[in-house]
């Protein structure tokens, strides 16, 4: 296990800036993802700490060593890659093996660390095979072992599930969050599949543009998004304009002027808009309700225009009256409602309602 600090990266690739003043602590035995979508820096990040790259301006550090221009090798980093990176015309064994070979360690101990990474992945008794056998999902997991073997400080996954169909992904997700947990392993993981990151992370930083936009558990990013662009990348939303009022009587809570009516909502404790200001609202199509929400002063007629089932839920694309058109998902609700019926009114909770600067 190892903290990883990083200070003030900053690279360039041909003058264009594609990580910028960057800043992140991930903390020992922490799985730590980075979200964002392509193009953002988020490879290229995950590279620096390899030590694939080297930045042109700040510091890497491993606990209290700096590894800034440590070569790869000796940074104790285990890699897995979004292709896997095995050799053809060798085994799973030996490709398993491949880094224990390079470190020079003995061939009784290469053996058994072997067949223990291997069993630790479910592929014991395969080692032997050729990885032209194999199954995607058994490649992937021929990847991990070489990747575990070595027995890292620090375990990087570059987009490791991108190659596997539905099934395999949700059943390698629960999969490779254990191992990780199981052997204390800081772990850093990019994607740019939000589900991925929501159903594993334990912290998560989301980039665009070379930057962090936003840093912290997965709860707290997908309730509290800290811009549109946040709010938009990590789930499904609601995006209403408006202009605030007034603060309302509820200490964080504002009423926004809209085109059809207001609405009270809430900012994180970072910024007070000012009475006039334009502003932006997100509000996630779940916290949406045809029930009653006694508390809340959100409520507005509207038609469904679009009912959409999902199997556990239903999702409705409602017109709202004077308003833009909003999405409202039910889960497993008791009656279907259908297009074209009467007017219908939506209700949101205060709380649900998130402010953004525009």
């Amino acid at each position: 296990m190892v903290t990883i600090t990083i200070q003030e990266l900053t690279k360039r690739f041909s003058g264009s800036v594609v990580l910028s003043s960057v800043n992140l602590q991930i903390e020992s035995g922490e799985l730590f993802f980075l979200l964002g979508p392509s193009g953002c820096g988020k490879t290229t990040l995950l590279r620096h700490i390899a030590g694939f790259y080297t930045p042109d301006a700040g510091k890497i550090w491993f606990d209290d060593e700096d590894v800034t221009r440590l070569p790869a090798h000796k940074r104790g980093t285990g890699m897995m890659f979004q292709s896997y990176a095995l050799w053809p015309h060798l085994n799973v064994a030996q490709n398993v093996a491949f880094g224990l070979e390079e470190r020079k360690r003995p061939r009784r101990e290469i053996e058994h660390r072997v067949s223990e990474a291997l069993e630790q992945v479910k592929l014991d008794g395969l080692g032997s095979r050729k990885i032209q056998q194999l199954s995607g999902g058994q490649q992937q997991r021929v990847a991990l072992a070489r990747a575990l073997v070595i027995r890292p400080k620090c375990l990087l996954l570059d987009e490791p599930l991108s190659n596997l169909d539905a099934k395999l992904r949700l059943e390698m997700r629960t999969e490779i969050r254990h191992i990780v947990k199981q052997h204390g392993l800081t772990a850093i993981y990019v994607t740019h599949d939000r589900d991925e990151a929501l159903s594993m992370a334990d912290r998560m930083a989301i980039m665009d543009a070379g930057k962090l936009i936003q840093v912290g558990a997965a709860p707290e990013i997908y309730l509290n998004p800290a811009t549109r662009m946040v709010a938009e990348f990590i789930g499904e939303t609601n995006f209403v304009e408006g202009r605030t009022l007034r603060e309302s009587s509820r200490a964080g809570f504002y009423d926004v002027e809209t085109p059809f009516g207001v609405l009270r909502g809430r900012t994180d404790a970072t910024w007070q808009p000012a009475s006039g200001q334009p502003v932006m609202m997100s509000v996630r199509p779940e916290a949406l309700t045809f029930g009653s929400v006694l508390d809340s002063p959100n409520r507005f007629p509207g038609r469904i225009i679009d009912t959409t089932y999902l199997g556990a839920a239903v999702q409705y694309l409602i017109q709202v009256t004077g308003g833009p058109l909003i999405k409202v998902c039910e889960t497993n609700p008791q009656d279907i409602r259908m297009p074209g019926e009467d007017e219908v009114r939506v209700m949101a909770a205060m709380g649900d309602v998130v402010i953004l600067r525009k």
